[in-house]
C-alpha cells in the first residue's frame, strides 16, 4: 500500500505532530514500507501454528497475596522534590494545547 504526502500530512495533523517539508517523502516510504509488511503477514499461512507465549503459565497463575510489605505515603514522598499535602507535584507534561 501506497502513503502519499498528503496522507503523511493528514496522518501527522491527526497525531498533533510536526514534520519538516523535507521529511514528508521519507516518513511516506516508511509508512508504506511497514504498510507492505504487514500485509506480507496477512498473507502467511497460520493455520497448524500453534499459539506461543514468552510468559511461562504457571509465572502468570501465581496466588497474588500481599507480602507484609507496605509503603506509606509518607515514605514514599519523603524524596519528592515537590509535594502538596499526600501528593507529589510534577511539572506539566503538555502546555497549551488546543482541543
Amino acid at each position: 500500500m501506497s502513503i502519499d504526502r498528503d496522507e503523511v500530512r493528514r496522518i501527522a495533523d491527526l497525531a498533533r505532530l510536526e514534520i519538516a517539508g523535507g521529511d514528508v517523502d521519507r516518513m511516506a516510504k516508511e509508512l508504506s514500507a511497514v504498510l507492505d509488511f504487514v500485509a506480507a503477514l496477512n498473507e502467511l499461512d497460520l493455520a497448524d501454528c500453534e499459539p506461543t507465549s514468552m510468559v511461562p503459565a504457571a509465572a502468570s497463575l501465581r496466588d497474588d497475596e500481599p507480602d507484609g510489605r507496605r509503603l506509606t505515603s509518607e515514605a514514599a514522598l519523603a524524596a519528592a522534590p515537590e509535594r502538596e499535602r499526600d501528593f507529589f507535584l510534577v511539572p506539566p507534561v503538555v502546555e497549551n494545547v488546543n482541543p
